[in-house]
């Protein structure tokens, strides 16, 4: 799926090819995601199904919490306590980590709230919070008549009660809201009126000035209509919209659009860097990788209850303890490179190199699907990477004996035998395939945007030519900051010698060199 690019300074927001990846589906109607800056999950709330679940990269999606009182938006505190607008209970509650909840807002004037929707919370302390009545509707919450004539915008204090920050006629469903990055703005949008308006922050915590910062948000042609809301780090605002979500500068300006194949309701940013931006939607979850990360919040700095600072996050590197390797799953991707029937076979294009008789030598067939099929059982992201050229294959220059050959040869051609994966390799359901016209897997290709978007940055690198492809891949991802793991017995190229020189000398300096068993073992 492509990206709309608007103005050129999307692009330096997000790759306009950046996947959509769909880490669960099959629920009711999703909403109010929040990663955690600690344990690296994502919450998120199912209003119809009156479910809260968590996913994370190694457990997939599981669920935390029914009923969960219809909730919607949800947020931390600076201690790490979840906030949480509640539909069917009409209160905005805080949840402690041993269980206790507190009610923070449920009143107002002597009258139920009519059902807090989204929330943010203010450096201060002070939780700002809207309240349409989505949630005394059927399905997304209870039905019941409604005491406030009015849906508004407010600001709770630590212990104190909530005050009414905008005129009562101002919004017909005020929904998403977010602060710039200095906290000198927040935003604040409309469903029904489909807009956004923008009000200066007064040094009180008071909203003063409103103004329209973006109207009609909306579309004959396709649903979405303004909903969940966010800012980046340089004060663009991304909010819900048709067909996936838009962004404006800070100037006003509708820089893009991102493209979803589903109606997304709310949004948050998530990932070991902030850099993946995750998207509830009517039925599933997506993650895509951004350029950009979100404004700095209060919980990200990640300190738990209590003021005690929180432990440390993985570790940077894999662990060597008492010889033995350990690895995280949720942090490594496998990449299976250039093995294909034109580089390692009897019959392909290749085959008086030597190549298939060193591939046989080596096992390399059997040692990266035995590899692939105990780590796609524990969660690593599998990915093909394969060379694949158009007929007469245009676009490859002749500047080094390899492309010569490879044009001469006529080889990894798409949709021929020689291009296609050797049998036993085939990619399985949930697996990637990456396409290139070179050496690395880097190169010209979008394996970075997938690593980003899994938050993958530890990698297993095997494949063919071991002293080429699988070497050039190493050192560039060593470049790169990822830690490279190589198993010497799942990479192959012409000869012993060659790929005895890579391993021992070469790939020694960029790479953690093992074997395949004790990768398997690595992983748990």
């Amino acid at each position: 799926m492509t990206h709309v690019t608007l103005r050129s300074e999307f692009e330096n927001l997000i790759d306009p090819y950046a996947p959509v990846a769909q880490i669960g589906t099959g629920f009711d109607f999703t909403e109010g995601p929040i990663w955690h800056p600690v344990d690296h999950y994502l919450l998120f709330s199912d209003m119809p199904g009156d479910v809260r679940r968590r996913w994370d990269a190694r457990r997939g999606v599981v669920e935390v919490k029914r009923p969960s009182n219809k909730c919607n938006g949800m947020t931390y505190d600076a201690e790490l306590n979840l906030i949480v607008c509640e539909h069917a209970t009409s209160s905005l509650v805080r949840e402690r980590p041993d269980g206790r909840r507190e009610v923070l807002a449920s009143h107002f004037g002597g009258q139920e709230l009519n059902s807090p929707n989204d929330v943010c919370v203010h450096s201060s302390g002070a939780i700002y919070f809207s309240d349409p009545w989505y949630g005394r509707m059927p399905v997304y919450g209870v039905e019941r008549p409604r005491q406030l004539g009015f849906q508004g915008v407010y600001r709770v204090l630590p212990g104190g009660e909530p005050k009414l920050l905008v005129e009562r006629n101002l919004f017909d469903q005020p929904n998403g809201l977010c602060f710039s990055p200095d906290e000198k703005l927040l935003y604040v949008n409309d469903t029904v009126q489909a807009l956004i308006r923008v009000f200066d922050v007064n040094a009180d915590g008071t909203l003063s000035n409103a103004r329209v910062f973006a109207s009609g948000i909306k579309s004959e042609l396709e649903p979405g209509l303004p909903d969940g809301m966010k800012c980046d780090q340089h004060g663009n605002v991304w909010v819900t919209a048709p067909g996936g979500v838009w962004v404006y500068s800070p100037r006003a300006e509708l820089l893009g659009k991102v493209r979803v194949p589903e109606l997304v309701a709310n949004l948050a940013w998530g990932g070991p860097d902030f850099r993946t931006l995750y998207l509830t939607s009517t039925r599933s979850v997506y993650a895509i990788p951004t350029r950009v990360g979100p404004r700095h919040e209060p919980y990200m700095s990640g300190r738990r209850a209590g003021g005690g600072a929180s432990p440390s996050s993985a570790p940077a590197s894999p662990i060597l303890a008492e010889g033995e390797m350990r690895l995280d799953p949720q942090r490594c991707a496998m990449i299976i490179q250039d093995l294909q029937n034109d580089v390692i076979m009897d019959g392909g294009a290749f085959a008086e190199s030597g190549a298939p008789g060193h591939a046989k030598q080596q096992h390399v067939v059997e040692n990266v699907r035995r590899l692939a099929e105990a780590a796609r059982a524990r969660g690593v992201a599998i990915i093909h990477v394969w060379f694949v050229v158009e007929p007469g294959a245009p676009g490859v220059t002749l500047n080094a004996p390899l492309f010569e050959g490879l044009v001469d040869s006529k080889a990894m051609v798409r949709g021929s035998w020689g291009a296609a994966p050797v049998s036993g390799l085939e990619p399985r359901p949930g697996d990637f395939v990456v396409e290139k016209m070179r050496m690395s897997a880097w190169e010209g290709t979008r394996l970075e945007t997938i690593l980003k978007a899994t938050g993958r940055d530890m990698i297993i690198n095997t494949g063919a030519w071991t002293n080429m492809s699988v070497e050039h891949t190493a050192r560039t991802g060593a470049d790169k900051g990822y830690f490279m793991i190589v198993p010497e017995d799942c990479c192959s190229t012409m000869n012993a010698d060659w790929h005895n020189a890579s391993i021992n000398f070469a790939m020694q300096n960029v790479a953690v060199v093992t074997r395949a068993d004790t990768v398997i073992r690595a992983l748990g």
